[in-house]
């Protein structure tokens, strides 16, 4: 997914750099490029986050239930 993310920001440069001026350029690179990459990229992280979030929870909990064995 990222590669694509850089592609579609490749893109995106070209065309900002093509605009008649700085402030078109700007925005054409941040509506066109930073703002929808970034929420994909945020969407397809979800999944991710969840997992990684669980794992964490997972282990607290292991280490909850070791230490109250070692205090029995």
């Amino acid at each position: 997914m990222h590669i694509a993310a850089v592609g579609w920001s490749y893109v995106v440069l070209m065309m900002a750099i093509t605009e008649d001026s700085v402030i078109a350029g700007i925005m054409t690179f941040f509506l066109y490029g930073v703002l929808p990459v970034s929420i994909i990229l945020y969407i397809t992280g979800s999944g991710g986050r969840r997992r990684r979030r669980e794992q964490e929870r997972l282990q607290e909990m292991q280490k909850r239930q070791q230490s109250d064995s070692d205090l029995n």
